[in-house]
């Protein structure tokens, strides 16, 4: 059995993509596939199961058959709200999953051994949440969380306030997993139409 076999996976789109106009930035193409099929394509054999997490008439998923799961908490409160999200589902859902992993829909050139890496770092570290690192970066909102923080991210949301991913996970001291970044940094992240371009000749030298 791989490490990863009992870790379900979340897509987190529900951000509101202002630096790109608005609208579902994971739906636009790159090198002739949506950055949310490549996404999928790339997360979709680490884990036992995939969901997307996204607000709104889950309809124009659909071509996906993920199951799209709503943030639980309203107004927009960002990729906490989107794990919570996850949470819930599993509760449910999934009961026996001990891990959910996160990615993002508009960094498609991820590591295909992502979700390995996490989890043997999970096994070696006393801590309940592992983050990715490449180039000095610490990549947040790819990582690896354990069940047991549903409770305290229910907490912090319930206050109204969502701080950025990276400060609420200091509170936490997430172990670390860097990865290799000589060729092209693999969370090569999509947030304006430049970058869009940018990623265009990087699509040919990802495996």
């Amino acid at each position: 059995m791989k490490a990863s076999e009992s870790v379900v996976g979340i897509i987190l789109a529900g951000g509101l993509a202002r630096r790109m106009g608005g609208g579902d930035k994971c739906l636009l193409p790159l090198a002739g596939k949506t950055l949310l099929q490549r996404t999928i394509d790339r997360a979709q054999p680490q884990v036992t199961q995939l969901l997307l997490n996204a607000n709104g008439n889950s309809l124009r998923f659909a071509r996906t058959r993920l199951p799209v799961v709503a943030d639980v908490f309203p107004n927009n409160l960002g990729p906490l709200a989107g794990i919570h999200a996850g949470f819930t589902w599993m509760q449910t859902k999934a009961p026996a999953a001990e891990w959910l992993v996160s990615f993002a829909s508009d960094t498609p050139f991820f590591p295909a051994n992502l979700v390995e890496e996490l989890v043997k770092a999970a096994k070696s570290s006393p801590s309940r949440l592992v983050v990715a690192t490449s180039k000095l970066n610490t990549h947040p909102v790819f990582a690896l969380w354990h069940r047991s923080l549903k409770e305290e991210i229910e907490t912090q949301l319930n206050s109204g306030e969502a701080p950025r991913l990276q400060e609420w996970m200091r509170n936490y001291n997430p172990a670390q997993v860097d990865f290799e970044a000589e060729q092209y940094d693999p969370f090569f992240n999509i947030n304006t139409p430049q970058d869009l371009y940018a990623a265009e000749p990087l699509a040919a030298l990802v495996k």
